[in-house]
């Protein structure tokens, strides 16, 4: 009983690290174009990621999450023995945890995913032997630094040019924004709608057949590029501000669409992104209230409250190295130029989502950053910064891993 309240009480306090570490760095990335754009004040991108990284993860992030995190180990190996698993698992969400702390603080953007997945990869090898790990699952995810960015990136290049061709390069960019961007808005909402049903509503009891998803995900993303129609048109020109800079109100307009774009992809986000907090910890629950490792184990309210709390907290506090990062080292973000990134995550999720692809969102927004600034010229990135972000992505599954084998060893000796 006794060993069972200490399980307990660490499976809370690591997940909750686990929880801000996902809050301080990939929190960051879903608002930092939008801030680094000037499209959203710290304290406002603050506001919309408390209440819609929140209500995804507690709305939609209680998926039956699988014990074994990703297939990444074979159940077969951690049957016998339920308090390695325990440990395990304790020694991945504190390794995953000191990690995203580590990278958060120097303004890296690494992947939550993938530092937990190398983080229960090194518990594995350790505890069940090289066999007992699915390399193939791992060689999948490390294919998915390339795949993601790349991918990213050309969407990027494509929608910022096609905002360029279709509105910035015309003798009346105003009247064209207000034509086309409700066109912009309905694309962002339809791809945000399908990606958010397909990997976060349809473990709520929500399990609609592929044309409902649709026609919901179409009837809502017409509502909301309706009355985004409505605020545009109200958008007055600040002639004051058009003789220092051109398109000074098209560049408003597209500020109030990434104000759209941040809800919606923060609600993706918590819906999807907080199993990676709280998935660990149901194990860990699981097996401490029955002695069993189960294949699935059943995600209680009181964690996802745990895991949304922890995120909002960790952009609060530490989310403004990562935003600096991403919203204004790597190139100079202006709202078409971020809406124009934005737009191309949500694309390739959507793309990952359809295929199986497993892919990192902060690497997928960090390759449309690059494809933005490419589509100015190489001049306009930073390769400094965007060098030092591809080692930080490279070392994120040994880091992780490492350290999980030296507190595995740690808790075992001290709870064992």
């Amino acid at each position: 009983m006794e060993d069972q309240v200490i399980y307990l009480v660490l499976a809370g306090v690591f997940g909750l690290f686990m929880a801000w570490g996902i809050g301080a760095n990939d929190v960051a990335n879903a608002m930092a174009t939008s801030i680094g754009s000037g499209a959203l004040t710290i304290r406002k991108a603050l506001i919309i990621a408390a209440v819609f990284e929140f209500t995804g993860a507690v709305l939609a992030g209680g998926e039956v999450t699988s014990t074994i995190r990703s297939g990444i180990v074979e159940a077969s190996f951690v049957v016998n023995e339920p308090e390695l698993l325990v440990y395990g698992m304790l020694a991945a969400l504190l390794s995953a945890g000191i990690w995203l702390l580590v990278a958060s603080r120097r303004g890296w953007p690494v992947s939550t995913t993938h530092s937990i997945v190398g983080a229960i990869v090194g518990f594995a090898v350790v505890a069940y032997g090289t066999n007992s790990v699915e390399w193939g699952k791992v060689g999948t995810i490390v294919a998915s630094w390339v795949i993601s960015p790349v991918t990213a990136g050309v969407f990027a290049y494509f929608i910022f040019n096609s905002i360029q061709w279709l509105i910035l390069s015309r003798s009346d960019p105003l009247h064209r924004a207000r034509k086309y961007a409700p066109v912009y808005v309905f694309l962002t909402i339809l791809l945000i709608s399908l990606v958010t049903i397909w990997k976060g509503l349809s473990h709520v009891g929500l399990n609609l057949t592929s044309t409902q998803v649709y026609v919901v995900s179409i009837t809502f993303a017409i509502i909301i590029a309706l009355i985004s129609r409505f605020f545009i048109m109200r958008i007055k020109v600040d002639k004051r501000a058009e003789k220092k800079f051109h398109y000074a109100t098209v560049e408003r307009v597209f500020g109030l669409l990434m104000v759209v774009t941040a809800c919606s992809m923060a609600f993706a986000h918590g819906s999807n992104d907080v199993a990676n907090a709280i998935g660990p910890v149901a194990a860990i629950i699981s097996v401490a209230q029955t002695g069993v490792v189960g294949q699935q184990s059943a995600v209680s309210i009181w964690i996802l409250l745990l895991g949304g709390c922890g995120i909002v907290i960790g952009l609060a506090t530490f989310g403004r190295h990562v935003i600096a990062t991403v919203g204004s080292s790597i190139t100079s973000l202006t709202p078409t130029r971020g809406f124009a990134a934005e737009l191309a995550a949500a694309s390739t999720i959507v793309l990952a989502s359809g295929t199986g692809i497993p892919i990192s969102t902060t690497h997928t927004l960090v390759g449309a950053v690059l494809g933005v600034g490419f589509a100015r010229g190489m001049s306009a990135i930073d390769l400094s910064v965007v060098g030092r972000i591809f080692v930080s992505w490279v070392v994120t599954i040994p880091a992780g891993g490492i350290l999980t084998i030296v507190i595995f060893y740690v808790l075992r000796f001290l709870l064992g």
